[in-house]
């Protein structure tokens, strides 16, 4: 039980920065704060670093970076801005969304420069409500690559990072200030570590049936794709002391991950021209919408099921990422050479799916279909064709601790808590307040940023 306790002692062992967390936001803290010239140690749960990150893409939304300047794509943070607040409804805060879009170019340019993580950009295909290509990602274009490098950086700098280590208490002094933290070894045992400052980067909530059943009821029986850690911490401490907190219900959801196999397979499955079928070989919703707000839509399908249905070409886009090439190892992936062999395959109705491929390539002539869904310029799919059986997942949450400017948890009476920070899962994200909200990349985004920011502040 994450818990707040009034303690008249300072602990023995104490650092200047100590962060609770060690997922890509905690990481990209402790490498900032470090080279302040702070000495910093990291706390993780776990038996090594992995959290959310490692389950994700790893793709890392930025604007105006080196990469898109060598392939002649003209981006700016301010049009960036304007994607994510145009997807989120104009909910989030403009300060937050002006913070974090300015901060991650120059972030990414840094991890490549100073602690060599070899990014580059995903030029081939887009994704819904970005207006420039501008995804980031590492070779494998997986999140496991990520947090494995940000992890040989932060060893490589000599950053200690205790595993094993479950952060249950955050002692506070008699001027309410964060004094330290109590943890839990495996064994039970516990131990104190005091520190100057604190940053929060053990993300959301998403972990937690109970927190998702109160702040997101429509997701409370959806597959939980994210880390079991996710628990809700942060949100515990930070309410327990005063801090505001927003948008609970904000959430990213993905409306593709294959069943039961559980592995995500690339949404460029549909921005290239796939669909979505249930059951009964009938499309049900506008796909295109976003991969966030589709995991309801497919979940509200018969079972929860539904299929992803594309073809060879969007197939060999896709298998530029290690999960979708995990999927074809898996034999999530079926193939066909026509349209009869494919329901054959999906076990659904043939005469039903053959008039849904000849509904989706007559839209494609036409540019729209009757879920509102444009298909200017996507190309007509061809033979062989692929289908994945998928199901809606929640992912992690995008509520949090409200932040200021330095990443610095805000009271609900106003002005902030001096020495307690917050990042990535942990903070209110730039996601508004449901699924509908989410642009891709907006997790490891605010996570990478304000853990940047989190770590420079002083």
């Amino acid at each position: 039980m994450s818990v707040v306790e009034p303690v008249d002692h300072v602990p023995d062992v104490a650092v200047d920065c100590l962060i609770i967390g060690a997922g890509a936001a905690g990481l990209v803290a402790a490498l900032s704060a470090f080279e302040q010239g702070e000495s910093v140690l990291l706390l993780e749960r776990d038996g090594i670093p992995q959290g959310s990150t490692a389950l994700s893409a790893g793709l890392i939304p930025a604007a105006g970076t080196r990469w898109q300047t060598a392939l002649g794509i003209d981006d700016s943070p301010q049009l960036f801005a304007a994607d994510i607040l145009r997807k989120a409804h104009d909910e989030p805060e403009p300060e937050l969304v002006r913070l974090v879009t300015t901060t991650i170019g120059p972030t990414l340019e840094w991890l490549a420069d100073r602690h060599q993580l070899p990014f580059s950009l995903v030029d081939n295909f887009s994704y819904p409500g970005h207006s420039r290509l501008r995804m980031h990602g590492l070779p494998s274009r997986a999140g496991r690559e990520l947090i494995d490098r940000l992890r040989s950086a932060a060893e490589t700098a000599g950053i200690d990072i205790l595993c094993e280590a479950h952060a249950t208490t955050l002692l506070v002094d008699r001027a309410n200030r964060v004094a330290g933290i109590r943890f839990e070894r495996p064994d039970g045992s516990t131990d104190e570590i005091g520190c100057r400052r604190l940053i929060l980067a053990c993300s959301g909530y998403g972990g937690n049936p109970a927190l998702v059943a109160r702040h997101i009821p429509e997701m409370a029986s959806a597959t939980y794709f994210g880390h079991v850690g996710n628990q809700g911490d942060a949100l515990a401490w930070g309410e327990q002391l005063g801090a505001a907190t927003r948008h609970l219900g904000g959430h990213q959801g993905h409306g593709s991950v294959a069943h039961p196999a559980g592995i995500l397979i690339s949404w460029a499955t549909i921005t290239e021209g796939g669909f979505q079928v249930n059951a009964q070989g009938e499309r049900f919703s506008n796909e295109a919408s976003g991969y966030s707000e589709q995991a309801a839509n497919v979940l509200a399908q018969p079972n929860g099921i539904a299929w992803t249905i594309f073809d060879a070409r969007i197939a060999a886009i896709a298998a530029q990422f290690e999960d979708f090439r995990n999927a074809l190892a898996h034999g999530a992936v079926l193939e066909a050479e026509d349209v009869a062999g494919l329901a054959a395959a999906m076990r659904v109705p043939a005469e039903a799916l053959a008039a849904t491929f000849a509904d989706v390539a007559a839209a494609k002539a036409d540019g729209c279909d009757r879920f509102g869904r444009s298909f200017a310029g996507v190309s007509q799919l061809v033979p062989p064709y692929r289908a994945v059986k998928v199901t809606g997942a929640l992912f992690h949450t995008q509520g949090g601790l409200v932040v200021d400017a330095q990443a610095r948890v805000v009271r609900r009476e106003g002005g902030a808590i001096d020495n307690l920070f917050a990042c990535g899962g942990a903070a209110c994200g730039v996601s508004g307040a449901d699924a509908s909200g989410y642009l891709f990349g907006n997790g490891l985004l605010t996570a990478v940023a304000l853990g940047r920011v989190a770590g420079l502040a002083r």
